[in-house]
């Protein structure tokens, strides 16, 4: 099934990573017995030790040599480089292979990088019929100095925006900003807590969800009861990350990917409403009730929001 173009970026929605030297994913993946996974990246950067960037190199290249000669619906697949140098390489090293890619992802994205990574996309995607994206990174220091993070953030955008149809979403680093204070969330906390990464986060939103989807940041936690404490945060801070214009989730285990495709579901309430106001049929007024008769909808003030709420209920569906 062919799928709308402007949905792309919300069924990226929980990313699973996973180290590039993993023997058994592509296993995992043909006999699906990841549940809930919509997209996962084959990790070459931080999870990968620098003397075993080769071997991690050649597994990457057997797990998607197996998923090429199966017929089954796969997730979206990305490949995590290291600099734009590593990038092409890869693309080198796949060859037809990078067919099943939906595109890279890449770390420590900043003004230093950016003209090389976006030179490359546009050069793979030269006389290619399956568009191949980028998905960038935000989680520099040149991007958390708030002496400039702003200007370089505006700057940054003004990049993308050059190459804006081969960029999937924005990305951005939790962990990485916290490690340069020294911070960690508890379980019982949300990054919304860390009141400097807070406004990190506000400012990306700020400058870059006007015109992309933004993905919030990786939550460190994981078990394997989905009722347990870590799930609960896990919760807390997606509805957080929902409130603030972060749609998606990184994932970093398995078992956090059902919490993350449920949490992306919309509620009937907003459903109803969003069908309203993107249906608008009260004769002159622009305003009108709410489908539970507690708010008001206002056509001129709410129609993005609805155009967003509708496109989640049709990829993640409604509680």
């Amino acid at each position: 099934m062919e799928i709308n173009i402007d949905e792309l970026p919300y069924r990226v929605g929980g990313l699973l990573y996973t180290p590039a030297l993993n023997k058994t994913i592509a296993g995992k993946l043909i006999s699906g017995e990841i549940k809930a996974l919509t997209s996962l990246v084959f990790c070459l950067e931080d999870s990968i030790m620098d003397d075993k960037l080769e071997d991690a190199e050649k597994q990457l290249k057997k797990s998607l040599s197996e998923l090429a000669n199966v017929d089954v619906k796969l997730p979206l697949l990305f490949v995590r480089v290291r600099t734009p140098k590593h990038m092409a390489r890869i693309h080198e090293f796949l060859g037809g292979l990078e067919n099943l890619l939906t595109g890279y992802v890449l770390p420590k994205f900043d003004l230093d990088n950016a003209d090389e990574y976006i030179s490359l996309i546009k050069e793979f995607n030269i006389m290619r019929e399956k568009r191949l994206y980028i998905m960038p990174i935000l989680e520099s220091k040149a991007v958390a100095d708030i002496q400039n993070r702003v200007a370089i953030m505006e700057k940054i955008k003004q990049k993308l925006d050059s190459a804006r149809q081969f960029v999937l979403n924005v990305r951005v680093g939790g962990n990485d900003f916290s490690n340069m204070y020294g911070l960690r969330r508890s379980k019982e906390q949300t990054i919304y807590d860390i009141g400097v990464i807070k406004d990190i986060l506000v400012n990306i939103i700020n400058v870059f969800a006007k015109d992309y989807v933004v993905s919030g940041p990786v939550w460190e936690y994981f078990g394997s009861d989905e009722n347990g404490e870590w799930a609960d945060g896990l919760r807390r801070e997606i509805g957080m990350d929902l409130i603030n214009g972060f749609i998606g989730k990184t994932a970093i285990h398995p078992t956090q990917l059902p919490v993350i495709f449920n949490s992306l579901k919309v509620s009937q309430s907003d459903y109803e409403d969003a069908k309203n106001i993107a249906d608008w049929r009260t004769e002159g007024f622009a305003v009108s009730k709410g489908a539970g008769g507690d708010r008001m909808n206002e056509v001129k003030c709410h129609l993005r929001w609805a155009t967003q709420i509708l496109t989640r209920a049709k990829v993640y569906g409604v509680y």
